[in-house]
């Protein structure tokens, strides 16, 4: 593994992509839209910090002070405004390592020190460096747009910029045990998870079911994922995410997301991947796992 110390660069864009997606981007809030015959007359609108590398922050990033008063639907009306922007060659170090918003002991005991340390500082970091080598010299393209074409885009994108975002998406959806506790899902995320899943307690069951070994073999995420027909779960494989083409039969939305590679878990619980998975949940923010809800479902 090797350390980086990546320039942090913030990303302004406007993109078509194919026939599936649109994303327009304004001062870190992107809008995104579904044609009918892909999502039907849905509007998708999540929030992501500048490329993930100025925050940890997936989806609950607010408007910042460059859009003063604007609304939302103000933001969309001034859209066209920034369809001329054309992407740059991107820079070496384009993409960032995160900073943790919790000390690597803040998750004690059920995630250790030494774990959270290594895994930011080191594997994290290795998918970073590699995504900045793999895209060096292209089209500057922001961390989660670059999802949506992963699989086609070959195994330096797939693996290295899937890496980058599971991880930043990861890091943001934990807290310390005491401030986890204190968060609960919103009513409109319980509802949710009560339609598919029975109770918030049978979809944490159904949820450790997908994580156990038998299920996602060897390593890989396991994700709830906002899809055309409510919430499902989904295991991948490796560093494959519900937002890339192909790898689910429809592209779907995360709203949790738990790495089960095991260097994850094994300095403390070497084989026992599935107590791990138990006691993950009581460093989950409900809270910002309610945000990521919140846009992805927003119409």
């Amino acid at each position: 593994y090797q350390d980086q110390d990546p320039i942090r660069i913030h990303h302004i864009h406007h993109h078509h992509l194919a026939d599936h997606l649109t994303i327009i981007s304004l001062s870190g809030y992107y809008h995104y839209y579904l044609p009918t015959n892909t999502f039907t007359m849905v509007k998708l609108s999540l929030a992501l910090s500048a490329g993930v590398v100025g925050s940890a922050s997936a989806f609950s990033m607010t408007m910042n002070a460059q859009t003063g008063s604007n609304s939302r639907r103000e933001i969309l009306q001034k859209g066209a405004a920034i369809a001329t922007v054309v992407a740059a060659p991107a820079a070496a170090n384009a993409y960032a390592v995160p900073d943790l918003l919790y000390p690597f002991e803040a998750l004690e005991p059920y995630i250790d020190a030494p774990t959270m340390k290594i895994h930011h500082d080191k594997h994290h970091a290795t998918y970073v460096a590699n995504i900045n080598k793999a895209t060096e010299g292209k089209d500057e393209v922001d961390i989660l747009e670059l999802q949506l074409n992963a699989l086609e885009a070959g195994p330096g994108v797939r693996n290295s910029g899937g890496g980058h975002y599971n991880h930043a998406f990861f890091w943001d959806e934990m807290s310390p045990p005491d401030e986890a506790a204190k968060t609960k899902p919103s009513a409109e995320l319980e509802a949710a998870i009560n339609k598919a899943f029975g109770s918030v307690d049978e979809m944490k069951a159904a949820f450790e079911a997908q994580a156990a070994p038998g299920a996602v073999f060897g390593s890989g995420w396991v994700w709830v994922c906002v899809s055309s027909d409510g919430l499902k779960l989904l295991g991948t494989p490796n560093q494959d995410n519900p937002l890339m083409k192909g790898v689910a039969s429809e592209v779907m939305f995360p709203i949790l997301g738990l790495d089960v590679w095991e260097h994850a878990y094994y300095l403390k619980y070497q084989n026992r991947r599935p107590e791990y998975v138990s006691n993950w949940w009581n460093v989950v923010n409900w809270d910002k796992v309610s945000e990521n809800f919140a846009y992805v479902s927003e119409k």
